[in-house]
């Protein structure tokens, strides 16, 4: 799964099973302490590199197609920070000075959009939007390439030609055949990674990813950390916070993932197929409401009835010879993670049941353009998430868990399980999760937002960060879905932001805001 995995209690659902984990690496000490570790030693050596290095901005690569008023530069950063003397690799960096003169600039303001394996390259293109002109007026807007990614020492895994390959199946329930060809595939695709990637695949780590943000901050010439992660972008940002608390400045952590050590990764996943039930519904029951424009049914379970049978005659016949079940139920998840796309995907839907496919082949037919990127994105998920923590490498434990979670949760249990599953046969060795947490004072104000439906970061691992991150504060959007909240046009939400960014204030306690309103049909007539 995309764009982070992650969260809430199962309840009665455990594993069956231990999980088994290869040697671990050890947590870094303070800097300066006699426990400090020699990936912590490293960071250091890198980072007054860096600093002394500097970026040479200059304009960006032809391939980015990007405006003349972005620059972009590099970063260099070991492979293994035990060895800061040894290979490196570079990051590629994107910028846009801050826009109010140097009287008002606050520093780097640092962006990552999640993942793991999203690039925010364009990020700083955000700045001319209205939600963002006064951060961008006192801040230069940083974006980055992290390790795998894009230009950023590129990680792939299988070729993108088979990898966008369709149409593909999608079971909400499959067979034992379709299991056993889906543990092939996901044995084959580690495989793919051991050998494209060699020694330097244990290197993709989130723990790697904190260690490189620390050197870009350097790089970037400031003493201190202004940051903002969004979905695994948190994560990422709570193991900088753990790490490096003395070189945070201001924090915006937006949807977060639950970062308790347990949870990482495979219990997040499970937790996440269970929030995306709830989503899913709350979509169906959308569309229902609005039966006068897409005649599914007046019910969730009318709509669950017209989506089915659709997925049964793409199995039997993909529309325009590229659309699946696959294709299909992926866009569909889009949906769950975003209420922008639900007027869309229910006129297709709509629209295919009443005998017209061009919605769905138009919607939702791969794009070769996009093959390379997409494969390059899943490698470094892949990689990022297998290396960070232990998984079960009995087939067995996947098996009876997903197989109980589906009984009540079918809309993404099996997907999510098929994407992770290389994990399963991974030939690098597994670290053992950090354990996240700051004391009082070690930290400034840290803002985390969330939205309280949110599926794909669910709602309980807000509140399992501002538990570990003393003093954060929490701004909840009540009664909404999409994933992602700051800079997307809930004023409420936008307000707190901007302020903190601005001056540092939270709010005292924690603060609610209303939902974003829900998207307006689009008439089919």
């Amino acid at each position: 799964m995309r764009a982070v995995p992650l969260y809430v209690t199962l309840g009665s659902l455990v594993l069956s099973a231990a999980l088994t984990t290869a040697p671990a690496t050890a947590r870094d000490g303070g800097p300066g302490t006699a426990s400090a570790s020699a990936e912590e030693r490293g960071t250091a050596v890198a980072a007054a590199r860096a600093a002394a290095a500097g970026i040479a901005f200059g304009a960006c690569p032809e391939e980015e197609q990007l405006p003349d008023s972005l620059m972009c530069g590099t970063v260099s950063v070991p492979l293994d920070y035990a060895r800061p003397d040894g290979r490196t690799i570079e990051l590629t960096v994107s910028r846009s000075p801050a826009t109010g003169g140097a009287a008002g600039r606050q520093g780097s303001f640092v962006y990552n959009p999640g993942g793991p394996g999203a690039s925010s390259i364009t990020f700083p293109l955000m700045g001319e939007m209205s939600e963002w002109k006064e951060v961008a007026a006192a801040y230069d807007m940083v974006g980055y390439a992290p390790r795998g990614v894009g230009d950023s020492a590129p990680l792939s895994c299988q070729d993108p030609a088979a990898f966008a390959k369709s149409p593909t199946d999608s079971p909400a329930h499959p067979t034992a055949a379709y299991k056993e060809r889906r543990i092939a595939e996901a044995r084959a695709y580690a495989r793919g990674c051991e050998r494209n990637a060699g020694e330097a695949l244990r290197h993709y780590t989130s723990l790697n990813n904190a260690r490189d943000l620390e050197v870009l901050r350097a790089a970037l010439g400031d003493e201190q950390l202004t940051f903002m992660g969004a979905s695994y972008g948190t994560y990422l940002g709570s193991l900088y916070a753990t790490l490096f608390p003395s070189r945070v400045r201001r924090m915006v952590l937006d949807s977060a993932v639950d970062p308790d050590p347990e949870k990482i990764w495979y219990r997040s996943n499970l937790d996440q197929s269970l929030a995306f039930e709830s989503r899913w519904e709350d979509f169906r029951r959308w569309v229902a409401q609005h039966d006068d424009v897409y005649r599914l049914g007046t019910t969730p379970e009318a709509v669950q009835r017209h989506y089915d049978a659709v997925r049964t005659e793409l199995a039997a016949e993909p529309a325009g010879g590229t659309v699946g079940p696959g294709q299909f139920h992926a866009a569909f998840l889009q949906a769950a993670y975003y209420d922008d796309y639900w007027a869309m995907r229910a006129t297709a839907l709509s629209e295919y049941v009443r005998g017209n496919p061009e919605p769905v082949i138009t919607q939702m037919s791969p794009r070769a353009v996009t093959a390379k990127g997409d494969e390059n994105a899943r490698a470094v998920y892949t990689a990022v998430e297998c290396n960070d923590a232990p998984w079960p490498q009995e087939w067995e434990v996947w098996d009876r868990d997903h197989t109980d979670l589906a009984r009540i949760a079918p809309f993404q249990t099996w997907d999510n399980a098929f994407t992770n599953l290389p994990c399963a046969f991974w030939p690098a060795p597994r670290q053992r999760p950090l354990d996240v947490s700051t004391e009082w004072g070690e930290l400034p104000p840290v803002l985390i937002l969330a939205a309280e439906r949110d599926a794909a970061t669910p709602y309980q691992g807000a509140l399992e960060l501002q538990r570990r991150l003393r003093g954060a504060a929490l701004v909840t959007e009540r009664g909404a879905g999409t994933h992602g909240v700051g800079g997307f046009g809930n004023a409420c939400v936008d307000e707190h932001m901007r302020r903190y960014l601005l001056t540092g204030a939270v709010p005292v306690g924690d603060a609610e805001c209303a939902p974003r309103a829900e998207p307006n049909p689009v008439s089919l007539d």
